[in-house]
């Protein structure tokens, strides 16, 4: 797909730990950083923090994250492939235009749920839009994700141009982001009703004959 090669040619800016021992080491250094985000922010957190909440030396973080951007940057490749994997499974299976309206409706409902109750999240997401790197990688999430919803739209429109048909898909997912961000950024109240009128508008482009 052409969202996993641009995933791909990404470099990411820390060196992967090859040994068990190093792995689990790491996964507590991005627990801790997690758990430092979710109280502070991430402008907010220090790496000497992350190292003594993490239980490593600060030569051991550093061994494996250079700097800050380099713990966003491993936080959101998780957010990616996590996501790549609940949107691949929501949509393998839909055949039908019911099937997608459920499907696709559902998918926005358990990522706005996810935003508002991960502030990590909310903040690694930030975090993506100020960093150039960083947003070459959303984008190439968008296009990931987008290639999933056109197998789905060719199964139902198989006549239609296929460009067309990538375009809107990654169109839809693009406008889905923004939608997010700004439901989460206003009351709950007016936040409900800015995801169900995007649900809306993507729904009549995607089920459009």
């Amino acid at each position: 797909m052409e969202g996993t090669r641009a995933n791909e040619q990404i470099a990411s800016p820390r060196r992967a730990p090859s040994q068990q021992r190093s792995r689990e080491r790491v996964e507590r250094m991005l627990a801790a950083a997690s758990a430092l985000i979710a109280e502070q922010g991430s402008d907010a957190m220090r790496m000497g923090e992350v190292a003594e909440r993490a239980e490593v030396s600060i030569g051991s973080l550093y061994q494996f994250f250079p700097d800050k951007r380099a713990i966003v940057w491993a936080l959101a490749e998780r957010y990616t492939v996590e996501s790549q994997a609940c949107i691949s499974a929501a949509l393998k299976d839909v055949t039908d235009a019911e099937g997608l309206r459920r499907a696709f409706s559902e998918l926005v409902d358990i990522y706005y749920r996810l935003f508002l109750a991960e502030p990590v999240m909310r903040d690694v997401w930030s975090g993506t839009q100020a960093d150039k790197a960083l947003r070459r990688l959303e984008l190439a999430d968008s296009r990931a994700n987008a290639e999933f919803l056109v197998a789905v739209l060719k199964r139902l429109r198989p006549g239609a141009d296929p460009v067309s048909l990538e375009t809107t898909a990654f169109l839809v997912w693009q406008m889905g982001e923004a939608a997010m961000r700004l439901a989460i950024s206003v009351e709950r109240q007016e936040g409900d009703r800015l995801v169900a009128a995007y649900k809306r508008m993507a729904l009549r482009e995607l089920l459009a004959e």
